[in-house]
């Protein structure tokens, strides 16, 4: 049986070659021979407006996607908090689906809960507020008519904003709230959990209501690239360079 392949934060730019030329390879090549492919979340280091595809770093992306569909491959993308402004146009041009928020799929033969994982970080009480300000629908069509070279401004001065910001708090509010996922797994009554967004890889046990669940986190791409392998012989985590 083909496996299932899951990876979050590539954070691709033009000016991150490793992660890049790791992303390429993976779409030729590991990618092109799964059954599935569920990207969870800020593949673009940002994504200002699916015009961006006109760009030819961006342009490469979407081709390489569009291999991987076109392969056969049931592709999958959720919206990260750099790149929720992917729309029908970029899903079109790639042949992949975009997630809602919360999904379920059976992978493994285990209904799992994918997320990107930010909206669990309830803790940041300040990201929250503006993570519910840029999901709006109605100020991301009034961001997506401004012109093109003013949202790429916008874009760069938001980057360093919250680079700046992200330093000075503590390490305490930048993870997944406990009770956050606890309530999302009950919630969709699931035993696993697999998301981005935080950059701490890991597998993490949680009982909820007396029953034995699993809390995975994938790993951020920067020189080399990550993914999850979910196949016939169980779970397994994979890097990949280029």
């Amino acid at each position: 049986m083909k496996p299932v392949l899951l990876l979050s934060d590539l954070h691709l730019a033009e000016e991150r070659a490793g992660s890049s030329a790791a992303f390429r390879a993976f779409a030729g090549g590991p990618a092109r021979r799964a059954q599935a492919v569920y990207i969870l979340g800020d593949l673009f280091d940002s994504w200002i407006g699916d015009d961006q595809q006109r760009e030819p770093f961006a342009a490469g992306v979407v081709r390489a996607l569009r291999g991987i569909a076109d392969a056969g491959v049931a592709l999958a993308i959720a919206r990260g908090n750099r790149d929720f402004l992917l729309g029908d146009h970029f899903a079109h041009a790639t042949g992949a689906t975009l997630l809602d928020e919360q999904t379920l799929a059976d992978l493994g033969g285990v209904t799992t809960l994918l997320t990107h994982g930010d909206e669990l970080c309830t803790d940041d009480h300040a990201y929250q507020r503006y993570r519910s300000w840029m999901r709006d629908p109605a100020h991301q069509r009034r961001l997506l008519r401004l012109p093109y070279r003013l949202r790429r401004r916008i874009a760069a001065w938001m980057r360093r904003k919250s680079r700046s910001e992200t330093a000075r708090k503590p390490e305490s509010i930048l993870d997944v709230n406990a009770a956050a996922v606890e309530a999302a797994l009950r919630r969709h009554h699931v035993t696993r959990m697999i998301h981005g967004h935080t950059h701490r890889p890991a597998r993490h046990a949680l009982v909820v209501d007396g029953v034995a669940c699993e809390r995975i986190v994938l790993a951020d791409w920067d020189e080399r690239g990550h993914y999850l392998e979910i196949g016939s012989e169980g779970l397994r985590s994979v890097d990949i360079d280029g």
